[in-house]
């Protein structure tokens, strides 16, 4: 590996340690860039270490496997290495005293067209009449921006669950009461976003609506084109839908005269007073 040959006067990145900015000082002198060279840079801010990292922003593992006196706290977490979580004093629990609230996640799941968005709404407006913050992560809504590069295929199913859940646990930890409504057919998908999560702030809320109901509804009429063969692997018609034996909450309809949003929305409500959540 080729490295890059510094001037004199190497330029120093000072950064600040509240604002997490960085600015060049103290060196105009060219830099000679060369393919697959390495640079060394020196970080000046709680502590100083040095890096050797490539032109292609790359951390040379093998050089900086004793880079800095903290270097054993490194993680690595995937496919992201050398990375290290950093505490802040500003915690939950002041974001919590705060807000007058605890953050935690509802996560409603259930059949398409078993009520699943109306309940949250009902919920989110309950909540905001009440003078506390959520926030709803609708299944929908996220596939227009976040995961708009996810498709409805199995493996894409799973990566989409867990970019919500993960989504939903930095809001809970913000103090929010978050409101995650997806289909989330599959058990497995469901627990390990409810691992996420300390115990007792993942709320379970199973929208306990029979197939026959929600393909009546049909309110997008996903269920006509998926028994006309249009659409495939559809929740219910030719993908299995896994229902919750756990839930926290069970919202049941076994006919089309049901409990209206607000009144469901009202049990979770009462969930939430019960269990603490609407104070800090």
């Amino acid at each position: 590996m080729n490295t890059i040959g510094f001037k004199p006067a190497l330029p120093v990145i000072s950064g600040s340690k509240k604002l997490g900015l960085f600015s060049f000082n103290g060196g105009n002198q060219p830099i000679d860039f060369k393919p697959r060279g390495v640079c060394l840079i020196k970080v000046a801010m709680e502590e100083t270490q040095t890096l050797k990292v490539d032109v292609q922003g790359k951390v040379d593992k093998l050089a900086n496997g004793h880079a800095g006196k903290n270097h054993s706290h490194l993680s690595t977490i995937g496919n992201s290495t050398n990375i290290k979580w950093h505490e802040c004093p500003v915690e939950k629990i002041d974001r919590q005293k705060l807000l007058q609230q605890k953050g935690c996640v509802i996560w409603i799941t259930g059949l398409s067209g078993s009520g699943k968005s109306s309940v949250a709404c009902a919920l989110s407006q309950m909540l905001y009449q009440r003078g506390k913050l959520s926030y709803i992560l609708d299944g929908d809504n996220v596939r227009h921006g976040l995961n708009r590069d996810l498709s409805f295929k199995a493996e894409d199913r799973v990566e989409n669950i867990r970019r919500v859940g993960e989504v939903a646990k930095l809001f809970a930890d913000a103090g929010f009461i978050c409101i995650a409504c997806l289909i989330s057919p599959y058990k497995r998908d469901r627990a390990a976003c409810r691992a996420m999560l300390p115990s007792g702030d993942f709320i379970e809320v199973f929208m306990d609506v029979p197939l026959r109901v929600c393909e009546d509804r049909d309110p997008k009429g996903l269920y006509k084109l998926a028994r006309a063969g249009k659409i495939k692997g559809f929740t219910g018609i030719d993908d299995p839908y896994e229902s919750p034996l756990d839930a926290e909450i069970v919202l049941q309809c076994n006919t089309g005269d049901c409990s209206t949003p607000c009144d469901m929305a009202g049990k979770v409500i009462s969930y939430l007073e019960e269990k603490g959540y609407l104070q800090a």
